[in-house]
């Protein structure tokens, strides 16, 4: 049967005497030397594969840790840190292409941020860290089962909601941040309140992780090219280090700020 294709038709290799001349050919040994390769990965393709972002995530959270520990041994650096950090977020937020040097920058500022302000924290509070880091796996561990289980996904009316809340959370971060620094009040994230803000943000930190995993899926799924691969990670660096500070804050709060 002729194909439906006319450069298919037009070339032997796809009619039957193109397919008697490649059985042909092909030996044995050859056949079973192109059965046993193994399937083309990222480098091949050039298109997003779970385990290649699963790679470039490992490389920003190894950076990442290196930065912690190193804030963790130098706390003062947690200020440069946040600064760089605040400014490179924003770049590779707005950012049309992933740029791997600036998100693994990025990773290495909040790196020292986190650092900084976990042995802060931990000096106040012994064991406090440890605490922090627990609870954070727990949550992106149980988020990432719900959503590969299908119990949880985004949807347009949930991320809508979502959105209005983080510009709501937002507005409020900010006029807390400016009433302690402009006035010397009180923070507004203490006591009852802010254990309340604390657990609102760590919702809103858990359906962040639901959207960065829906991006990585829809990415693999429409054959996005490689590079995208990064803006993942990125995602994933940014939710998880705010949810590592929430769970921080909520900890503090409970064992008495």
């Amino acid at each position: 049967m002729a194909s439906s294709n006319p450069a298919f038709s037009r070339n032997e290799a796809f009619g039957a005497r193109g397919a008697v001349a490649s059985s042909q050919a092909l030996s044995d040994n050859d056949l079973q030397s192109m059965y046993n390769r193994p399937a083309a990965g990222a480098q091949d393709t050039e298109r997003m594969t779970y385990e290649d972002t699963i790679t470039k995530t490992g490389i920003a959270f190894a950076v990442l840790i290196i930065g912690a520990a190193l804030g963790w041994v130098i706390p003062i650096l947690a200020i440069p840190g946040a600064i760089a950090g605040l400014v490179l977020g924003l770049i590779n937020t707005f950012k049309k292409e992933p740029s791997p040097a600036l998100i693994l920058a990025f990773a290495a500022a909040q790196g020292l941020f986190v650092g900084g302000i976990s042995v802060m924290f931990n000096g106040l509070y012994d064991g406090i860290v440890a605490q922090a880091i627990l609870a954070t796996l727990v949550v992106v561990g149980v988020t990432l089962a719900l959503f590969r289980s299908g119990k949880i996904r985004a949807s347009k009316k949930a991320t809508k909601i979502f959105l209005i809340a983080m510009i709501g959370y937002g507005i409020f971060s900010l006029i807390n941040f400016g009433l302690v620094a402009f006035t010397g009040a009180d923070s507004m994230r203490s006591g009852t309140l802010g254990l309340v803000i604390g657990l609102f943000a760590v919702i809103l930190a858990a359906y962040s992780l639901v959207l960065d995993f829906d991006f990585i899926q829809k990415g693999v799924n429409n054959r996005a090219p490689r590079k995208y691969g990064w803006s993942a990670a990125f995602g994933i660096v940014l939710t998880v280090v705010w949810l590592y500070v929430e769970l921080l804050r909520i900890f503090a709060i409970l064992r008495g700020e």
